[in-house]
């Protein structure tokens, strides 16, 4: 316990899914939080949106650790608005110390020429602009204490590898990659870490929709959760079909602490073996 003592975390994308868990996880181990999510669905995106009930759960969970939170509905896109919770959230909290920038969607599987512009748009707005807005909003707060910080961005094993049918999201957080590399050159004086985390398939509403069901399984007219569990297995080395938000909140707890002191410039794939298979 207290990897994270004494430390004030900023998670995008905290109303549910990886953003709840990463929040529960740094506090369980002595993290204060400042939150931030849409909590609205984004047009285009093939499951709904997360609410302001889902945000005051993730209060609730943080606050019943012992742990301090300031929560906002933000939008990564909106620069001027995560400046704004920061800047508030750090005035309560007294710093910033690890910044998880982790809000993403994902939309209907479309290849690359029946994409919409907006469709496109959209994307790379959320899932690129958003993390280096993220960043950008945090950045001044992480460099002023002096004492350094580690930055976590949100990847994907679509950072890695190319998948069909998702150009605009496989482009996105490709992007991310460059980003996470470009930043640690830049921030390394001053003492400011930052990786990448790239889950595969992992148990939430991103993925467990018919959206994704149907990108699985084109052979299948109506396919399940199990029809797409088979499908997914067979993409793992290790035999499961996906793995749970806590397991890419480890992973983000890890680079967050000083155990990870010295790591950075690392995409760290958390897949089951995804990335050989």
């Amino acid at each position: 316990m207290g990897r994270v003592e004494g430390k004030v975390a900023f998670v995008t994308g905290a109303a549910r899914g990886h953003g709840r868990s990463h929040a529960i996880r740094l506090a369980q181990e002595g993290a204060d939080i400042i939150a931030v999510d849409i909590c609205e669905t984004v047009p285009g995106t093939s499951y709904p949106g997360a609410t302001a009930e889902d945000l005051a759960e993730t209060v609730r969970e943080v606050e019943a650790l012992d742990r301090r939170i300031v929560a906002a509905k933000a939008d990564v896109r909106d620069l001027a608005r995560l400046r704004e919770v920061v800047a508030d959230g750090v005035a309560q909290l007294g710093r910033l110390d690890i910044v998880v920038a982790n809000a993403g969607i994902s939309t209907d599987p479309l290849t690359a020429d029946e994409l919409s512009e907006d469709a496109w748009s959209t994307m790379i707005d959320v899932n690129l602009s958003g993390v280096w807005k993220t960043v950008t909003a945090a950045l001044p707060h992480l460099k002023a204490h002096g004492e350094g910080g580690s930055i976590i961005l949100t990847s994907s094993e679509a950072g890695l590898r190319g998948y069909e049918n998702t150009a605009h999201y496989v482009s996105a957080k490709h992007g991310v990659v460059g980003l996470m590399r470009t930043l640690t050159l830049e921030l390394g004086r001053h003492k400011i870490r930052v990786n990448s985390v790239h889950p595969t398939q992992v148990d939430t509403d991103m993925i467990q929709n018919d959206a994704i069901y149907r990108l699985f399984r084109p052979d299948l007219e109506n396919p399940t959760k199990d029809d797409f569990a088979a499908a997914s297995q067979s993409l793992m080395a290790l035999p499961i079909p996906w793995v749970e938000s806590v397991d890419i909140s480890n992973a983000v707890l890890f680079l967050a602490s000083d155990e990870a002191r010295y790591i950075t410039g690392v995409p760290l794939p958390v897949d089951a073996g995804n990335y050989l298979k």
